[in-house]
């Protein structure tokens, strides 16, 4: 074939034509008889017309040592056979004293050729990577959180969607799986929680009491913790364990599928992955949070009277008449609301994250990380518009 040479900005490229090559028989191929062995019946195949050569060869004398492969062309598919004609083009540029450079391949037929090379010992060519100015680099930038953005919007709406149809009955999943995780999601979850919860009320009691014992007030720590822990604590303390706890769980259960090709396999099957794998999850996790959030409202209050009684001097029965003249049931449905919106919010933020996992070991690993921390910002966010919301209502 003839190749064809372009001189941008004093950079050679070799335009490789995608249709001539797939239009081009085998035998239309040049050979060239094998300078290192004297055998007439070694041959090695080349790309290149003797007119080509000159040109290579003339650009060698010129002083030009790299060489840029493109491929040109429009509407033919990628494939491995392409990648292995790049391949020996690369080969001969190379034996002809040049340097090839792929940066300008696609990086899907990229990873094919130097797969290539990685497998056949052989020395990889290079890859000259463009200094971006500015506006590139905030262009591409934009691109990425418009992406990253469209994709989540994407998710949520087929999230909701495998919700309703969950509930609506019409969803295809597994009712093991479902109380799999609802278990997970419900009792198992129950130990940490009352220790952590027990410890925040206890904690929240000595920083008050810190500040009340000045003024004589030292009874009104239980008024605190238990305003404290009915109306936000509790929700955010059960949201952060469950963020670690069950949200790295699901993006590591589904990054492995990912990664082991199940759910490439449930798509094959004609199986909705949100509805077999993301509503249960999510209906779980939402079920039950409301649940723990209402036992950590218990051990937080239990966590502050320890401190009232053991260490403030207050009787246990003026703790438990202090905490309950501010007891309403106000206060504890704005903690069950917060909950309810955390559930939703660390659900999503797990499957996510599993879902879009990477096919690698390591992408795992990564997801799990980002799924918590997805997880706790976005709760930190949602917290922070709930309680403008409440402030403006009055409630």
């Amino acid at each position: 074939m003839t190749i064809k040479l372009k001189n941008i900005n004093n950079e050679y490229i070799i335009d490789l034509d995608l249709e001539e090559f797939y239009l081009k028989k085998d035998n239309e191929s040049v050979s060239f008889k094998n300078k290192k062995n004297n055998d007439k019946n070694q041959y090695f195949t080349s790309f290149f017309s003797d007119d080509d050569r000159q040109k290579l060869s003339q650009l060698k004398n010129d002083g030009i040592k790299r060489l840029f492969i493109k491929v040109v062309g429009k509407d033919v598919f990628y494939s491995s056979l392409l990648g292995a004609k790049i391949f020996a083009v690369v080969k001969e540029v190379q034996a002809l004293g040049f340097e090839a450079d792929l940066s300008r391949l696609d990086d899907d037929i990229k990873k094919i050729v130097l797969m290539a090379f990685k497998d056949t010992g052989n020395y990889a060519p290079a890859e000259t990577k463009k200094d971006n100015g500015f506006l590139e680099k905030v262009g591409f930038s934009t691109f990425y959180i418009w992406n990253n953005l469209k994709n989540g919007i994407s998710f949520i709406l087929e999230s909701f969607q495998a919700i309703v149809n969950f509930f609506g009955g019409t969803a295809i999943y597994r009712k093991k799986d479902f109380w799999f995780c609802f278990e997970d999601c419900s009792y198992k979850a129950v130990g940490i929680t009352v220790l952590v919860s027990f410890l925040v009320g206890l904690i929240i009691a000595f920083v008050g009491a810190i500040q009340l014992r000045s003024f004589g007030a030292e009874i009104y720590v239980a008024s605190m913790v238990c305003i404290g822990m009915t109306r936000i604590m509790a929700a955010i303390m059960v949201g952060i364990v469950m963020a670690g706890r069950t949200g790295s769980s699901f993006a590591a259960t589904l990054g492995t599928m990912q990664v082991n090709e199940e759910i490439d396999a449930l798509k094959t099957l004609g199986i909705k992955i949100y509805d077999y794998l993301v509503a249960p999850r999510i209906v779980a996790l939402v079920l039950t949070i409301p649940f723990l959030t209402i036992l950590a409202d218990i051990m937080g209050i239990l966590g502050g009277a320890v401190v009232g009684v053991f260490f403030l001097d207050i009787s246990l029965n003026s703790y438990l008449e202090y905490s309950l003249n501010v007891l309403s049931l106000n206060n504890t449905l704005i903690g069950i609301f917060h909950s309810l919106v955390y559930g939703v919010i660390i659900g999503i933020s797990g499957c996510y994250e599993g879902i879009n996992v990477g096919r690698d070991a390591d992408s795992v690993g990564y997801a799990t990380t980002k799924a918590v921390v997805i997880s706790l910002v976005w709760m930190i966010i949602a917290t922070g518009i709930i309680t403008v919301m409440l402030e403006v209502l009055g409630l």
